[in-house]
């Protein structure tokens, strides 16, 4: 029977050789780009600067808030303790078009704002915007 397609022409060397041979070169590429990255890693010891707005600007102050809460699970408005049952009718009246600002300290767990914000919404509010401080 006659061949339509010639062998391959494989100089010799067998299929294992021929695949070895044609990944020398991309193992050498990736060799010399891990060397690039550990030498630029090296060279940019510097830390980055901070960032503008993180830094604290002396005599700002403080954007209101509608509803401050602590860590010790107080509520607080205008600095006054505010009790669970007291709390909708000290907060204006849900509009959609002026969201309830709350301020949270930063130790404050999550679990303290999920019990505040099923509250807020079951009262009808459903625009909150939670304020907070950068960290130093």
């Amino acid at each position: 029977m006659i061949e339509l397609v010639p062998p391959p022409a494989t100089s010799g060397k067998t299929l294992m050789e021929r695949v070895e041979d044609s990944l020398l070169p991309l193992i050498n590429l990736v060799f010399l780009l891990l060397l690039f990255f550990i030498v630029a890693g090296q060279l940019a010891d510097t830390p980055l600067p901070d960032l503008p707005a993180a830094t604290r600007a002396e005599g700002r102050q403080a954007p209101h808030a509608d509803l401050m809460i602590s860590v010790d699970k107080g509520w607080h408005i205008d600095g006054e303790t505010i009790s669970r049952e007291a709390l909708p009718t000290r907060l204006p009246a849900p509009d959609e078009s002026t969201p309830l600002k709350i301020a949270a300290g930063e130790d404050v767990p999550m679990s303290d704002l999920e019990d505040l914000l099923r509250l807020l919404e079951d009262n009808g509010y459903t625009d909150v915007i939670l304020l907070t401080e950068p960290t130093q």
